[in-house]
């Protein structure tokens, strides 16, 4: 249950109520954007009722030497939730409706014209004896979307490179869970499932003739079952969970338009002939340990997980730029010979907490066999002498991508702290360092983000909180040559921000960000595709510069 609007105490009076209604809104001048949002709440010892409402708004975000254009958004969240009381549970239902609104994608060739998602659940969560507990839940997620590159893009495509792409999906998930035992001794087991069927057509609206179904008739199900014990043995306390998984996947058989070229018709008809299904059945695994002594609770996490290869990193016949969230520039094709991935886990780490220090450093290292990874088409990079290779070419990119089994590996530090020196001074931060390379052959990993580290500095008085925060990411030179990555330059941000308390529940927030006006662009950032910005075509997108901040918060 949301914190904002609990329950009464159950020997409270049925009709004394409380009520909770948090507000909040932004603006942020490096694009002039605005947020604006809010819940409310009503609730009795029986039942709750909430609603949810945002919005937000901006427009191109401007960086040191331009301007980001391609990069407006517009976005709006509506919900509405309620729960009653039945014994020691509660039946709970809640919708939420996200809509984005026409809203630029840079990195990709084509930018939303809407976004459409709808959330439904409901279910039951509570004890259904002493020490028993019970969860049932029933879900539904409906998304329709549609992008262009004609409504938002400048310059707009020629009607001969035209395109609009109309994607739906469907997704219905339940899952069950019957614990016995207390929040720190306990046994569960339970049960879920997730259904999928998605629908893809790529289009030229400037020509009826022109369509292509890139995903046809897409279905996905995913059946799994899960123990999980927590328990104690002398000082150590453990937690040990496994789980099994079965997945299937198909793919219908792809039309095509009466306009559409021959290259894409001979991968159609290939893609026909061939199995469009895969199945497999998966097993995950954990182990967490700790001891609990104190300030000092030293922990270990040792863990076999695995990755089922997406229906479009498997079944992907035609090359296009959709690459599972990359964004990197680069067209893709699947491969139905793909195999999960199965990665093996170790971590381990303490937690310190006393009066003036809290530290939690953790190392960990990922072995993972069959890691799916883009990798060129054929040996012959460049020379154009597949179907394949001729479609991508036609697209402006003559060396796609293919996803492939490889073997990688993992390995880092993590570190969060918060330090106290004084009574009203708090310095806290976040670090991270990964290197990830290939087991199979000498290379990198693809897109592996660079060392970085957050520190901030708040000092207090009374009301009136102030600070400043440093971001810094080090240059990123282990890149992966066969994906002819291009290195990362490091980069350093300073912000200013400030809070005042007005009263309980009101405050204002307000800061400055990149104060120093700082040129820089993340590593992992995606690559412009808008012709009329000042980005450079292919250039990495550019971190927003200077620019002032203001929030203000209240609840009543």
């Amino acid at each position: 249950m949301p914190s904002w609007c609990r329950r009464s105490s159950p020997i409270a009076p049925a009709s004394r109520r409380r009520c909770a209604s948090p507000l909040a809104s932004q603006y942020r001048s490096v694009d002039d954007s605005y947020a604006v949002g809010g819940l409310a709440g009503l609730a009795s010892a029986r039942w709750r009722f909430g609603l949810s409402a945002s919005r937000e708004q901006g427009d191109d975000y401007r960086f040191p030497g331009g301007t980001a254009v391609g990069t407006r958004f517009e976005r709006n969240l509506y919900g509405v939730h309620a729960g009653l009381q039945t014994g020691a549970g509660e039946l709970f239902v809640e919708y939420r409706r996200s809509e984005t609104d026409p809203s630029g994608n840079p990195p990709f060739a084509l930018d939303m014209v809407y976004f459409n998602t709808d959330f439904v659940q409901g279910g039951f969560r509570g004890q259904i004896a002493e020490d028993v507990g019970l969860t049932v839940r029933l879900g539904h997620v409906a998304v329709r979307h549609l992008m262009d590159n004609q409504t938002l893009r400048r310059p707009r495509a020629a009607p001969a490179q035209a395109r609009a792409t109309f994607a739906e999906a469907d997704t219905m998930t339940a899952e069950a869970a019957l614990r016995f035992g207390s929040s720190r001794a306990y046994f569960e087991f339970g049960a879920d499932a997730e259904l999928t069927d998605r629908f893809v057509t790529i289009t030229n609206p400037t020509n009826p003739a022109f369509f292509i179904q890139s995903q046809p008739d897409v279905e996905a199900e995913r059946y799994g079952a899960y123990l999980q014990w927590r328990g104690q043995l002398g000082a150590v306390q453990f937690e040990l969970g496994g789980r099994i998984d079965r997945t299937e996947q198909s793919v219908g058989i792809p039309l095509l338009g009466a306009a559409v070229p021959m290259g894409p018709r001979g991968l159609a008809n290939a893609f026909i002939a061939s199995g469009r299904q895969a199945s497999d059945t998966t097993f995950d695994g954990v182990a967490r340990l700790w001891v609990e002594s104190g300030t000092f609770v030293p922990r270990l996490t040792l863990a076999r997980k695995t990755r089922v290869p997406s229906v479009l990193e498997r079944f992907a016949w035609l090359p296009t730029e959709a690459s599972f969230g990359l964004a990197d520039g680069n067209i893709y094709v699947g491969n139905q010979a793909l195999k999960p991935e199965v990665a093996w886990i170790a971590e381990a780490g303490f937690d310190w907490d006393n009066d003036w220090l809290t530290l939690r450093p953790t190392l960990f290292y990922r072995r993972v066999d069959r890691f799916i990874q883009g990798t060129p088409f054929d040996a012959t990079p460049g020379v154009i002498n597949t179907p394949v290779e001729m479609v991508a070419s036609m697209s402006g990119d003559p060396t796609p991508l293919m996803f492939r089994n490889t073997d990688a590996e993992l390995y880092g530090a993590d570190l969060d702290f918060v330090l106290r020196p004084l009574a009203r001074l708090e310095l806290a931060g976040t670090a991270s360092v990964v290197r990830g390379q290939r087991r199979d052959i000498a290379d990198n990993l693809y897109r592996i983000p660079p060392a970085n580290l957050r520190l901030s500095a708040t000092r207090t008085s009374g009301r009136l909180a102030v600070g400043t925060e440093l971001f810094a990411a080090a240059d990123q030179n282990r890149v992966s040559r066969t994906n002819g990555e291009q290195p990362g330059e490091g980069f350093a941000t300073i912000g200013l921000f400030a809070r005042f308390g007005f009263a309980e529940g009101l405050a204002l927030e307000a800061g400055v960000e990149n104060l120093l006006d700082a040129a820089y662009a993340p590593h992992l950032a995606g690559r412009s595709r808008v012709g009329a910005s000042d980005v450079p075509l292919l250039e990495r997108l550019p971190g927003p510069g200077r620019g002032v901040w203001a929030r203000l918060t209240a609840q009543f």
